[in-house]
């Protein structure tokens, strides 16, 4: 992609203007979807297959109060008694469900939640996704940290004392390759217990390359599991392969990786199929690699910059709830992050019942932990956010409020011998 895609302090060109508007007009404009471009690992795999193929068979207009009461009344929750939690009949029974999860978190977790922070270390784009403020069709401050700067942020990071840290960039392989972002993570290793990122989907190879240098797990949002929708929502770039992205955490789990994490966006499409379909990659996935550790995270759309419009679509605190409580029924022993893009008083909540990570101290911009964390002045070398959050808590703020709530903050639990 060349970089005449990364608009920094320019407006866009009439060009670029003409191309983005054909894009989002113009379906015929726009590459095929479904198609793997040059250079993406093909694998053969049927968990895409049957994930799908619940997914696109998923009524839940269905499911009747009976199904949710024979689902609460099971021992182990089934696929389709984890359908019926999910289903709107199931809302009624929402105090039950929490109930029902907090009592397994407790069986498998204790009392514990476990804390880490998000690095942003470039918000270079190569993608068109028109929810995200990151689109590389977006008027943004971008910037790519040196070496320095990030290993500045990481010793202001963990002189805080986290220990486990998060590393994201925008997905620009031309601004941030493998090769950058593995050296990042050999600096984290320096600072940090656990190492994860959330980056571009790579190949194998480059996974296990990226875990030699460091990493311990990996995320990938899949954003929405609805294909159809899917294309409308990427118009540019290599995210817009809906299969490729599909399949990374299996990439990630071939080249070695420990853990994988998954999620959809939800807000963006139907959040009840979506919340299906991102269980069931997980469920599918853990039989396959019994031994990697996995966890689902639950975000739904926040604002970005220029657009004040992006919002959730139809998922009120109350159906996060829902799908959250169905996710520790349906997979008790898998790890549940809940992100500050929700309010204090919802996670607050929802750790004491089935969330198990939270984060801590964050911030979606570039290069701005420092002024964040110890009030220095930055002015001029800070890129801009992702998206708006809503809990801003400091790890230390975050820390004295789970440990108030009786719970056990925990910040690394992972031994290398």
């Amino acid at each position: 992609m060349e970089n005449k895609f990364f608009v920094d302090s320019e407006h866009l060109s009439p060009e670029m203007l003409k191309r983005k508007h054909e894009l989002e007009e113009n379906p015929a404009a726009r590459t095929n979807h479904m198609e793997y471009m040059p250079n993406m690992e093909v694998i053969e795999s049927d968990v895409c297959e049957m994930v799908m193929s619940q997914m696109k068979s998923f009524d839940y207009s269905q499911y009747t109060a009976r199904d949710v009461r024979a689902a609460l009344d099971h021992d182990t929750c089934s696929v389709e008694d984890f359908k019926a939690l999910l289903s709107p009949a199931a809302e009624p029974f929402l105090e039950e469900m929490a109930q029902k999860a907090r009592l397994e978190t407790s069986k498998h977790f204790g009392n514990t939640v476990y804390l880490f922070t998000p690095l942003y270390i470039a918000n270079y784009c190569e993608n068109y996704c028109v929810y995200c403020g990151f689109n590389c069709y977006n008027h943004i401050n971008r910037m790519k940290l040196t070496m320095e700067q990030i290993e500045r942020e990481m010793q202001v990071i963990a002189d805080s004392g986290m220990e486990e840290i998060l590393i994201l960039t925008g997905e620009s392989r031309a601004q941030s390759d493998v090769q950058y972002i593995g050296e990042a993570c050999k600096l984290a290793r320096k600072y940090f217990r656990m190492v994860g990122i959330e980056i571009y989907p790579v190949n194998t190879d480059e996974y296990r390359y990226l875990h030699e240098c460091g990493v311990d797990y990996v995320t990938v949002f899949q954003e929405t599991y609805d294909t159809d929708k899917y294309e409308t929502l990427h118009l540019l770039g290599h995210k817009r392969v809906w299969p490729y992205r599909f399949d990374a955490q299996e990439r990630a789990l071939r080249g070695g990786m420990r853990g994988v994490a998954f999620s959809a966006l939800l807000g963006l499409s139907d959040f009840r199929k979506d919340a299906l379909a991102s269980a069931l990659h997980v469920y599918y996935l853990q039989r396959k690699y019994p031994h990697a550790e996995m966890s689902l995270s639950c975000p739904r759309l926040r604002p970005i910059i220029n657009n004040d419009k992006i919002n959730p679509l139809d998922v009120g605190e109350k159906q996060l709830c829902q799908i959250i409580c169905a996710y520790r029924i349906f997979l008790p022993f898998v790890g549940i992050t809940v992100s500050s893009r929700e309010s204090k008083s919802f996670r607050d909540g929802i750790v004491k019942i089935a969330a198990t990570k939270v984060s801590a101290g964050v911030s979606t911009g570039i290069g701005d932990h420092e002024s964040k964390y110890t009030g220095k002045e930055a002015e001029g070398t800070e890129g801009d956010e992702q998206f708006e959050i809503d809990d801003d808590r400091s790890f230390e703020e975050m820390y004295e409020d789970m440990a108030e709530e009786g719970l056990q903050p925990v910040l690394n639990d992972y031994l290398y011998v």
